[in-house]
């Protein structure tokens, strides 16, 4: 007796955690409307990297005194 209600315990406990993982991975979709989303082209990533880049450069070199 007790062994079964150990197994029915494990039973129950899996059912609960894959419960659990069944949910988080419905969250973990990315909604259909960000798919069709556009993308950035690499130029235009590459480009605003640079600005920024060129920026922080510009701020540090006017805080150092």
């Amino acid at each position: 007796m007790r062994a079964a209600l150990s197994i029915l315990g494990l039973v129950i406990a899996f059912a609960i955690v894959f419960g659990m993982l069944n949910k988080q991975a419905r969250q973990m979709r990315p909604p259909a409307s960000a798919a069709s989303a556009p993308v950035a082209s690499p130029d235009a990533v590459r480009q605003q990297l640079q600005d920024a880049a060129q920026q922080a450069a510009q701020r540090a070199s006017e805080a150092m005194p």
